[in-house]
């Protein structure tokens, strides 16, 4: 590969809405010390990507103009760096690729990535699958870790049919927990399918939950927010909570979380997918060059599973 070599890449040149995103060419990514070259095969759209785009994360992510959106990928290792050992060219991987500043992200034909955070990709997935679940999986995986979800406890998911909620239920399940989950009534049998007892999300949820649990819940996760109130009327007196998207829990004794990128943790959640006990949904697949519609379907927020993408044409169904 040559040093001036250029890849095709999804691109926003200033703060915006999708009519900001651009396909253009941009050089290859180099790869340094530690580095992973990865060839996309697909990626998934998350909604941190939109917000990071307008501008609402400005304060506290540092961003170089073009940037290439997209922290999800699944892809094969094109060559590693300097004291990269762990991974082969040829070997195909997953990774949340989070780096310190936006600017090189997965809406590309390539992207360089530390190898701590890649996972090897599931042999039981798809790639288009694969590429829905390091975000959304890792958030999902974390959250219940950090609060200690144990076998036989009971949880309350808020948000039980997005991509972070659907992949909850199951890893909760997987963890030997029962599980609450809200979702509107025409989602409620995908609940049923993932394992969750499914509830009505809206006024009066505590006392549906309630009616569920009279003895309240242990452990309550909220993957949508504005859920405080009910989650503090069901919980049991020793309940523990957090939340990804409202930092008022912190003072009322939760914790509010942001996923990060551990690709040892990640490898986790690709086993539990081999092992059969984790599934991703792929709700719609676009190419690169429509990325926009992607976002904005993403933004409308109604899609049940993950938004893909693709980056050549040879990779779409």
């Amino acid at each position: 590969m040559t040093v001036d070599a250029h890849m095709k890449a999804i691109t926003y040149s200033k703060y915006g809405n999708p009519d900001v995103l651009e396909l253009t060419e941009q050089p290859m990514p180099k790869v340094g010390p530690g580095m992973v070259l990865v060839k996309v095969k697909a990626v998934s759209v998350n909604p941190v990507d939109w917000k990071i785009m307008a501008g609402y994360l400005d304060p506290l992510m540092d961003i170089q103009f073009p940037a290439i959106p997209g922290w999800d990928v699944a892809g094969v290792v094109e060559s590693t760096g300097i004291d990269a050992p762990h991974f082969q060219p040829g070997d195909e991987v997953i990774a949340y690729g989070r780096k310190d500043y936006v600017h090189g992200g997965s809406f590309a034909e390539y992207i360089a990535l530390p190898e701590r955070l890649l996972a090897r990709k599931p042999s039981t997935l798809d790639w288009n699958e694969s590429a829905g679940l390091p975000l959304a999986g890792l958030t999902a995986f974390q959250v219940l870790r950090r609060l200690e979800l144990a076998e036989g406890e009971t949880v309350l998911i808020h948000g039980g049919s997005g991509g972070v909620g659907s992949l909850g239920i199951q890893i909760a399940k997987a963890l030997g927990a029962n599980v609450i989950a809200t979702a509107s009534e025409k989602n409620h049998d995908f609940l049923r399918s993932l394992g969750a007892e499914p509830v009505v999300y809206g006024d009066g949820l505590a006392e549906r939950v309630r009616a569920l649990r009279p003895e309240g819940v242990d452990v309550v996760a909220d993957f949508v927010g504005g859920n405080l109130s009910t989650t503090l009327e069901v919980l049991t007196e020793n309940g523990r909570h957090a939340s990804i998207a409202d930092s008022d829990v912190e003072e009322h004794g939760g914790t509010w979380m942001w996923v990060n990128p551990v690709g040892a943790e990640l490898q986790e959640l690709a086993d539990l997918v081999d092992a059969h006990k984790l599934k991703v949904e792929v709700a719609e697949i676009f190419p690169l060059t429509e990325a926009a519609a992607a976002f904005r379907l993403n933004m409308e927020g109604h899609t049940r599973g993950k938004i893909v993408v693709v980056p050549t044409s040879e990779d779409l169904p």
